[in-house]
């Protein structure tokens, strides 16, 4: 991608930080990449976590004077979540803690905009999938810092039946021989991850799309099993299976109301949100459902749902290889931002 905008790259030391949930993180780091300018009222900030198993090149894409988020308008900074493999994972930090939540990973991102930036408020923050989940706790955990957010397939609370695909995806990791039984393998599981694979590939795509053939012709593989190496094998034999795990135990533990001045009331956490709220679900997505931000919707003060209409499935809220639905994203993100 070429970029004719200024670009910066570091990494932050939080030193050993304190978790929610009980330990330490012990010399705690976050890399970062930020796209455009600062202005100089520090009011153009707008933050984008990562997603699970992403890093922030593989989130890039969409930063353009003509995407959905243009760094000649933006100051974008892209914080990577812990367990990416970027930021402190357990492929990079000795004695990992069992969990490491959102809310960890929030204040981090806060520091990080504070101590780098200079900026207590931000513009907004905008986030896919796991990325939509810091979003949410982001406005929950610092209401008068956020003017708005996108939850672009994501859910203030991980729901019940989401839980579940966790918990066997989970479970196939912790199956493989290779795992020390906390958090840690002695090597990657190969088996293990080639089944981890192929199992999330039936939940990140909706059964519309495999009903059209999308697998195959939009995404070019000649049959199935080429489809499912090639996309889904390959793609997370790319990072440490101690890091997927970690991530995917993040995401189970997803709720915005695990807190003591919500003491898990969801509908209080979510009424104490004061910024402006895009919801954008995909009216396929077998994840984060169209029905849950439903039920979110009627508790925020400021909110607007925006289902995406796409049989892509999950993947419709990160649509590299999808120009209809990256033109419905761009569009309703850059009103978003700018009303």
């Amino acid at each position: 991608m070429r970029m004719d905008w200024p670009v910066q790259e570091g990494v932050f030391e939080l030193g050993d930080l304190a978790l929610r949930k009980g330990g330490t993180l012990p010399g705690a780091r976050i890399v970062w990449k930020a796209h455009g300018t600062l202005s100089p009222a520090r009011d153009n900030l707008v933050l984008y976590p990562t997603s699970y198993g992403a890093q922030h090149p593989d989130l890039e894409w969409l930063i353009a004077r003509d995407g959905v988020l243009d760094p000649t308008r933006w100051c974008v900074v892209i914080p990577n979540m812990f367990a990416g493999g970027l930021s402190s994972s357990p492929s990079n930090t000795p004695s990992w803690p069992r969990l490491v939540t959102a809310w960890d990973n929030v204040g981090a991102q806060r520091r990080l905009l504070a101590e780098v930036f200079g900026v207590t408020r931000v513009h907004a923050v905008y986030g896919w999938s796991m990325g939509a989940q810091q979003a949410y706790h982001w406005a929950a955990a610092f209401p008068d810092a956020v003017s708005r957010i996108v939850v672009n397939c994501g859910s203030a609370r991980t729901a019940v039946h989401n839980r579940v695909f966790l918990k066997g995806m989970m479970a196939v990791l912790e199956a493989a021989p290779e795992y020390d039984g906390t958090a840690l393998f002695s090597a990657q599981p190969a088996a293990a991850l080639r089944a981890f694979g192929r199992l999330y590939a039936g939940w990140a795509l909706s059964q519309d799309f495999y009903r059209a053939g999308l697998h195959l012709s939009a995404l070019k593989a000649p049959d199935l099993d080429t489809f499912l190496r090639t996309d889904w094998e390959e793609r997370f034999a790319r990072r440490a299976a101690a890091d997927l795990l970690a991530q995917m135990r993040t995401w189970d533990a997803g709720d915005i109301a695990d807190d003591p001045r919500y003491g898990g009331d969801l509908a209080r956490a979510l009424a104490a949100i004061e910024a402006r709220v895009l919801l954008m679900p995909s009216a396929t997505d077998l994840y984060f459902r169209v029905a849950d931000n439903e039920a979110e919707l009627q508790h925020l003060r400021h909110g607007t749902l925006t289902p995406i209409p796409s049989i892509w499935g999950h993947r419709a809220g990160n649509p590299m290889a999808n120009a209809e639905d990256a033109a419905f994203l761009r569009h309703h993100v850059r009103a978003f931002l700018e009303a």
